[in-house]
């Protein structure tokens, strides 16, 4: 499955909602799902103008379930070296 592809995949018609960037169920990060679909045909936009979307994760526990890419919490990866954005 293509995270980028313009259709979703029928296994996220059971998503629920999170405000955690994590799975409900189990807890496990995004780096443990078996699947992820971005659906970037339908961009919210924030009261500063910013972009948004909805990320879908189908968990290792079987649990599917989104949040908005604008929750995922920070890191470090793909920041210069001194840690701002490039």
């Amino acid at each position: 499955m293509d995270a980028f592809s313009p259709i979703p995949p029928n296994w996220t018609e059971s998503a629920v909602h999170t405000t955690q960037f994590c799975c409900p169920r189990c807890g496990a990060e995004t780096s443990k799902a078996q699947s992820v679909w971005i659906n970037r045909r339908s961009p919210v936009y924030t009261e500063n103008h910013r972009r948004k979307w909805q990320e879908f994760y189908h968990c290792e526990c079987s649990t599917v379930w989104w949040a908005w890419s604008s929750d995922r919490p920070v890191t470090n990866l793909g920041r210069g070296e001194e840690g701002v954005d490039g």
